[in-house]
């Protein structure tokens, strides 16, 4: 019976070269000069220090127009609240997404039952897996999915036939 997976994942190293490259821009830019701004990345987390609201902003959408264009998709990146770090300098925590949590699963699995298409979709882990005796149903549900409006990105694997 074909089948494929819902999963939502990011690519590390792409996420690695784009905060390097954040990195160098930030090293050449001249409202940047004397500043204490930095990117900080442990594979998990990223921090961003800027001096300022001002500076934190543009440490922001440095950061976001690289990983664009990495092809990382921002709604994969989660924005804690801005904190005050040592003297007058602000520090802001992001986290990546992975996996799909329970909640979003069942709202997913929700918009696949109410489609009223042939399918069946049941939670596993981090992740959803779909089948369906007919491949062209497993390819509308796709595209249903990818026309819905989620607060993660998703991608499609492990299709099997």
């Amino acid at each position: 019976m074909p089948s494929f997976d819902i999963v939502s994942e990011v690519d590390v190293q792409e996420i690695d070269n784009a905060v390097n490259q954040a990195r160098k821009e930030l090293g050449s830019r001249y409202d940047f000069r004397g500043s204490k701004s930095e990117i900080l990345w442990d594979k998990v987390l990223l921090t961003i220090l800027a001096d300022d609201e001002y500076k934190l902003g543009a440490l922001k959408d440095i950061l976001q127009s690289k990983l664009h264009r990495r092809g990382i998709d921002i709604r994969a990146l989660k924005y804690e609240t801005p904190e005050k770090a040592t003297g007058m300098s602000l520090r802001q925590k992001i986290t990546l997404v992975q996996g799909i949590d329970k909640e979003l699963a069942k709202d997913i699995t929700k918009i696949i039952r109410d489609s009223k298409l042939k399918v069946q979709a049941q939670i596993a882990d981090e992740k959803i897996k779909v089948s369906s005796k007919s491949r062209d149903e497993l390819q509308e549900c796709m595209t249903l999915l990818r026309g819905s409006e989620t607060k993660i990105p998703l991608q499609y694997s492990n299709f099997r036939d």
